[in-house]
C-alpha cells in the first residue's frame, strides 16, 4: 500500500493542507522491467507551485524524491540501490525503468556513488536544483572572469548555487536574499562579495554601491520590480537567465512591474528562460561537474530538513515563505 498526496483544487494564494488529501492507493504486482521504490527523501521546490495549474482536478502532486528500491525485477537496477527523480508526493511507486515514461521533468536514474555525502543531496546540488544552476548559468549567461553576477532567490537551492560557481568562475557576485542572516551567510560561508535584504535595502542604492559598473549577467529567480531594477543597472550585451518568479507565485493576481524593453533594447540584453529538463541527456554531466566542485571544497551546501511524510505541506509552504536557507527536503521516515 502507498500513500500519495492529491491536489484536490488549484491554490489560491498560499498553499494549505486543505487544498490536499492523502489516499491510500494498492500497488500492483511488478512486471518485468519495474522496480518497487520507498521514498526516503522528498523534494519541495518553487516550480511546484507554478506547474500544478497546469493540471485537471484533482491531480497527483508533482515533486522529485530520493527512493530506495525494495523490489526489482530490471536487471539493471539492484535492490537496496536508490534511485531519484519525478516520482511525486508518494510513499512507495513502480516504476518501469527498462521503458520510462516520456516527457518527465527529471530522469529517474539509479544514483552515483557520492562517497560521504548524504544521498539527500540529489534533490539539492547533486540533483536538479543543481544542474539548474550548472546548466542555466553556465550556457545562459556565458559568464567570463572578472565579470558581474548578481542573482535574486540568492540563499535558496539553486540561488546559492548559481553565486558559487559565479566565484569558482571568477565573476564578481552579488546576491539579494530576504533576510540579514541569509546575506551573512552568502557572505561569510559562500563567499559572495556583496548581499542585501531585499525587504530592507534600496535595490537602486545597493547596485550603485557593489555594481559601480554595471551588471553583465542576471539569474532571475523572482520577477517583480527588484528584477526590472537589476535589468535597468546591466551592461551593454548583459544575459539574463530568467528560472523563476517567486515573487508572484503565490499572488491571486499578477502584480505590476516598471517595463524593461527600453534596457532590453538600448543595452541589446538577452534574456532567455529556462527548464532544466532542456539538459536531460546531459544530466550526468552537470551532476558530476558539481560532485567535483564539492570534493575540492569550492561547493558548499545547506539542507533544511522535516521530519516525516505528514510534514509535506508544511515543508512546502515553509519554502515558499523562505524559511529555509539552500534546500529544503523532507525524511520520509
Amino acid at each position: 500500500m502507498a500513500k500519495k498526496y492529491v491536489l484536490t483544487k488549484h491554490f489560491e494564494g498560499e498553499p494549505k493542507k486543505s487544498d490536499f488529501i492523502v489516499v491510500e492507493e494498492e500497488l500492483p504486482q511488478l512486471k518485468d522491467g519495474e522496480i518497487l521504490t520507498e521514498a526516503e527523501y522528498l523534494s519541495v521546490d518553487p516550480y511546484m507551485r507554478a506547474y500544478m495549474i497546469n493540471f485537471k482536478m484533482p491531480a497527483d502532486m508533482i515533486g522529485g524524491q530520493v527512493a530506495k528500491v525494495i523490489q526489482s525485477r530490471s536487471s539493471k537496477v539492484p535492490v537496496g540501490s536508490y534511485v531519484t527523480g519525478s516520482l511525486g508526493w508518494r510513499t512507495h511507486t513502480v516504476y518501469n525503468y527498462d521503458n520510462p515514461s516520456p516527457g518527465q521533468l527529471m530522469p529517474v536514474e539509479v544514483l552515483p556513488d557520492f562517497g560521504p555525502y548524504p544521498v539527500s543531496l540529489a534533490l539539492g546540488i547533486l540533483g536538479m536544483p543543481g544542474n539548474t544552476a550548472y546548466f542555466g548559468f553556465t550556457e545562459l549567461c556565458q559568464p567570463k572572469a572578472g565579470e558581474t553576477l548578481v542573482v535574486t532567490g540568492a540563499a535558496g537551492a539553486v540561488g546559492s548555487h548559481v553565486g558559487q560557481i559565479g566565484k569558482i568562475l571568477g565573476c564578481r557576485v552579488i546576491g539579494f536574499a530576504g533576510s540579514d542572516e541569509k546575506c551573512q551567510y552568502l557572505k561569510k560561508e559562500l563567499g559572495f562579495d556583496y548581499a542585501f535584504n531585499y525587504k530592507t535595502a534600496n535595490i537602486k542604492s545597493a547596485l550603485k554601491e557593489a555594481a559601480p559598473n554595471g551588471v553583465d549577467c542576471y539569474f532571475d529567480n523572482v520577477g517583480g520590480e527588484i528584477s526590472s531594477t537589476i535589468m535597468s543597472h546591466m551592461n551593454k550585451y548583459g544575459r539574463v537567465a530568467v528560472c523563476g518568479a517567486i515573487a508572484s507565485y503565490n499572488d491571486t493576481t499578477v502584480p505590476k512591474a516598471s517595463i524593461v524593453q527600453p534596457s532590453i533594447v538600448f543595452n541589446e540584453l538577452k534574456i532567455e528562460g529556462l527548464v532544466v529538463s532542456r539538459w536531460a541527456n546531459r544530466w550526468q554531466e552537470g551532476i558530476m561537474a558539481n560532485l567535483n566542485w564539492l570534493k575540492e571544497g569550492k561547493l558548499k551546501y545547506k539542507e533544511k530538513v522535516y521530519h516525516g511524510f505528514d510534514k509535506m505541506v508544511d515543508a512546502f509552504v515553509g519554502m515558499l515563505r523562505g524559511e529555509n536557507t539552500g534546500k529544503a527536503v523532507v525524511k520520509a521516515k
